[in-house]
């Protein structure tokens, strides 16, 4: 089991400390992703939707949503009958409700606020789960992703887009210098959170990925689990099926 690390490190549950981080940084949450990533994030969001198989699914949910940004490219690919959205965090909520109602899109997406390890839906109920940037933030990894293969269908797919840590020389050196300390500074300043994106950084390094992480997605009923690299391995995209 990988370390259980938490935003604010004093007493009280990292699930507690993750809602209370996100309602914190909810009003930066979307111009920093773009900031920092020099909006890579956008075309990341963009390719893990695309190695969805099922380009019919009718139903999809997408776990920790934070303001919908991968909930909305769902739509834009797939057009599915039903997209359901669920996080944690009330404030990041209320900012995704804002875009979906923009886009006119209130009658085919929802957001609920709901805890990914309990989830509120029943047995076999999506064709797909999603999750970006999500999972790595439960605080009892395989119980949330046992709670998502108990709401997908029969051969439902699982798509979860997460941040792991380049391999590759010189380029591993440079992103950790970035990543641990100039990323930190920037998000410190710009979201008035001073422990958010170092947060960031140690749930990274906590973070069992590639091989690791498959092994999880096996040990939790997921089969024909795959990883794929992007931009040099500063994120993954893994994909299994129920």
């Amino acid at each position: 089991m990988s370390e259980v690390v938490k935003p604010y490190q004093a007493g009280g549950s990292k699930k507690t400390q993750v809602g209370k981080m996100f309602d914190n940084i909810a009003p930066y949450y979307d111009f920093l992703n773009r900031l920092l990533t020099l909006r890579i994030d956008v075309l990341w969001r963009r390719k893990a939707i695309g190695m969805i198989k099922n380009k019919q699914a009718e139903t999809i949910l997408d776990v920790a949503t934070g303001t919908a940004d991968l909930t909305l490219e769902i739509n834009k690919q797939l057009k599915p009958k039903q997209i359901i959205g669920m996080d944690l965090s009330s404030k990041m909520l209320e900012i995704g409700r804002k875009k979906v109602a923009k886009k006119g899109l209130n009658n085919l997406i929802r957001l609920d606020q709901g805890d990914s390890e309990n989830l509120q839906y029943e047995d076999n109920t999506f064709d797909v789960a999603t999750a970006a940037f999500g999972v790595r933030n439960f605080e009892d990894l395989n119980a949330g992703l046992k709670e998502i293969n108990r709401v997908l269908k029969k051969n439902g797919q699982i798509v979860v887009l997460e941040f792991s840590r380049p391999t590759i020389f010189p380029f591993k050196q440079l992103f950790n210098l970035y990543f641990k300390y100039v990323l930190p500074l920037i998000g410190k300043v710009t979201s008035k959170d001073p422990k958010a994106y170092q947060y960031l950084y140690e749930s990274v390094q906590a973070f069992p990925d590639g091989e690791d992480f498959l092994d999880v997605l096996k040990e939790t009923g997921f089969n024909s689990n795959q990883c794929k690299k992007l931009s040099l391995g500063i994120c993954s995209v893994y994909t299994g099926f129920k």
